[in-house]
């Protein structure tokens, strides 16, 4: 793997450190700066002449910024005579803007995906997609990996879920794919709950599919936000007779009031990945970090090696080759 060269930019650089070291690989040297004006100033401290370069960087908060990062650092690969630049996303950002819901909208996530391509991007890794279709906005090479098998391990290895009556719930409708996953890894029934959402990060349930009463409850979703979703989902959980109530993501976005409403909750426990690096303030006792890290590092030496990619999403994820 010598003609390799991971590079981490701002956002997430605990998640990267983790991929290389997993990769048995150093960061590459790079230099990230800022104008007084708020403008973006990249140098590559290193030659990547004819290496396969990857680009480690989640568009989370904030969003723009580490978007910004990410198509300047692309270019400058591009300009560097980079051979292969591929772009590792564990959270892609305007991921949820993926469609027309109403008249005069944008598809951001489309627009995304063309900056990003036209940018110079040869290959785009990703993570749980809010929408899969989001693939087919690129005309160039996406891996879609899939956190159920990394969410699915912390359960079955926990002994507060060994030999518990669990059912696996989806938050809504477009989810029930996701949680299904995570059911048969689990290997336990699906219940799904059927919501109405009025307007914007406002979430009304509706009704609950499946029986719930008597059963510890682990709610699976790609993204909690605001954490609307996920407590009133909870509370009519536990209204329904649920044992316990617990979550678990992918992304752990948690803007605005969702900490506060996490730990008011009747939430047992949250379960999330670090495809999205948690400030210390957001680090309360109910969240519990699984780390990407191996998983990413797995699909990274895959792709350099030109290997399948698609056993890490159609199997339990048992670990980074040794």
């Amino acid at each position: 793997m010598s003609d390799i060269k991971v590079f981490s930019l701002n956002s997430n650089e605990p998640l990267a450190e983790k991929i290389a070291a997993c990769m048995g690989v150093e960061l590459g040297k790079i230099v990230v700066n800022h104008f007084s004006d708020g403008e973006i100033h990249i140098n590559i401290e290193e030659s990547i002449r004819g290496d396969h370069v990857f680009i480690i960087q989640s568009t989370s908060a904030p969003v723009n910024d580490n978007l910004m990062e990410l198509l300047i650092m692309i270019d400058a690969c591009r300009r560097a005579s980079a051979e292969q630049i591929n772009v590792v996303i564990p959270y892609f950002g305007y991921a949820r803007q993926d469609r027309k819901s109403k008249p005069r909208e944008p598809i951001t996530s489309k627009l995304v995906a063309n900056m990003i391509e036209k940018t110079g991007a040869t290959r785009v890794l990703v993570l749980d997609l809010h929408a899969a279709q989001i693939q087919g906005f690129f005309d160039i090479p996406v891996d879609h990996l899939y956190g159920a098998s990394l969410l699915a391990n912390y359960f079955l290895d926990n002994p507060n879920y060994v030999e518990k009556d669990i059912v696996v719930v989806s938050p809504d409708h477009g989810g029930v794919t996701r949680a299904r996953k995570l059911a048969e890894f689990l290997n336990a029934p699906l219940a799904i709950i059927d919501k109405r959402r009025p307007r914007a990060n406002v979430a009304e349930v509706m009704n609950i599919v499946g029986d719930v009463r008597g059963k510890d409850c682990i709610i699976i979703d790609d993204i909690i936000d605001t954490a609307g979703t996920i407590t009133v989902a909870s509370k009519a959980l536990m209204e329904a007779g649920a044992t316990s109530v617990n979550v678990c993501c992918t992304h752990p976005v948690l803007s605005g009031p969702a900490i506060e409403r996490l730990q008011n909750s009747d939430i047992r426990e949250i379960i999330v990945t670090d495809t999205i690096n948690l400030p210390e303030e957001k680090k309360i006792d109910k969240i519990k970090v699984v780390t990407v890290a191996e998983l990413i590092a797995e699909a990274i030496i895959r792709i350099q090696n030109n290997e399948s990619v698609s056993p890490l999403f159609r199997e339990k994820f048992k670990g980074i080759r040794h």
